[in-house]
């Protein structure tokens, strides 16, 4: 069985090459893409972390 990868490469091979520079920008918007995604993921991790530490020290503060 072949892998993804090599089923890509594979159809790759049968591609016009006026066609392959599509395919290549639409890999490169899709890598764009999933690294913005990540960093939103990261930022909105870092948001709740954030607000958990804050609703602690409004709790301390209130049972203080």
């Amino acid at each position: 069985m072949m892998t993804i990868k090599e089923q890509i490469l594979q159809e790759l091979e049968q591609v016009p090459e006026p066609t392959l520079q599509e395919i290549l920008e639409f890999v490169r918007s899709l890598k764009i893409k999933q690294q913005h995604e990540l960093q939103q993921s990261d930022t909105w991790k870092a948001y709740l972390a954030s607000k958990q530490k804050r609703e602690e020290v409004y709790r301390r503060l209130a049972n203080s």
